[in-house]
């Protein structure tokens, strides 16, 4: 009997221990499960700009140390790479693609210019370029057109390059042909400076001024 009581009143004992431990456990709010960025499709297929044509576009947008670069739809990263290690000045790279975000932070690593670029998953579409002073791109043209209202609104005197596509409705300042020693093949390279001048679309698409 005298057992039973001892074991009964242990037993007692550790609940009450347990007990009062929980109480005295502060209380808190639990935290919602973080929730997935929203994903998207890439608009176009990512084809790498050759070497040559990334180099010709950052000469033709007059690329300084004291730009701030925007490159958007950055695919393996190597227009941001490339002006961070020959101009010096911050770059940063916007792609909805998760596999080419991996890409373009490994070469950013290999490149050794961390402290210049920035890779972000982003949407283009929903992007502020206010904070650039030359927007790169190799999109299709309706997507150039597509961009029109927010690169409106760049800083005067900001420059936009354009490998292989125009932009409708938006006369370029130059259009230079070049070939490429990388794939024997020509590109067309347009720019344009904000603000842009415009010109209007005819119903064929063609542009006239």
């Amino acid at each position: 009997m005298m057992r039973r009581v001892l074991l009964v009143g242990g037993i007692l004992l550790v609940l009450a221990i347990t007990l009062t431990h929980i109480e005295r456990r502060p209380i808190r709010a639990q935290e919602p499960p973080a929730q997935p960025a929203e994903a998207h499709d890439p608009d176009v297929i990512f084809v790498p700009t050759p070497e040559d044509v990334v180099l010709r576009m950052l000469e033709i947008a007059g690329v300084k140390k004291e730009d701030v670069l925007y490159d958007l739809g950055c695919g393996d990263g190597r227009i941001v790479v490339t002006a961070a290690q020959k101009y010096g000045c911050r770059a940063w790279g916007f792609d909805v693609d998760p596999e080419r975000i991996k890409e373009s932070l490994e070469n950013v690593k290999n490149g050794k210019v961390e402290n210049l670029v920035t890779i972000e998953q982003k949407n283009i579409f929903e992007l502020d370029l206010t904070p650039a002073s030359v927007v790169t791109l190799y999109l299709l043209p309706e997507l150039n057109v597509r961009l029109i209202p927010q690169l409106e609104k760049l800083k005067p005197g900001s420059r936009i390059v354009s490998h292989e596509f125009d932009m409708a409705g938006c006369k370029p300042d130059k259009v230079v042909t070049m070939r490429s020693q990388e794939d024997e093949t020509d590109h067309d390279i347009y720019l344009w400076t904000i603000p842009f001048k415009k010109e209007e679309v005819k119903d064929d698409g063609k542009e006239e001024e």
